[in-house]
């Protein structure tokens, strides 16, 4: 499953062209920002679920 600081990629890239995500708020909502661009944009934990794609990077807890 996915963790806080996780890179994933959503099923549609954003505008800017990219498709990486980070998650940087857990809970009943899921906040993500966009590596490229900065955007960041709150989803509801059940549509983030729907529209995320796969786990890029697992956030290394060093």
């Amino acid at each position: 499953m996915y963790e806080l600081h996780d890179i994933v990629e959503m099923k549609k890239p954003h505008p800017c062209g990219a498709n990486r995500w980070e998650i940087i708020r857990m809970g009943a909502d899921i906040k993500i920002k966009c590596t490229n661009c900065g955007h960041i944009v709150m989803l509801p934990r059940r549509q983030f679920d729907h529209k995320m794609k796969k786990l890029l990077e697992k956030h290394s807890a060093e």
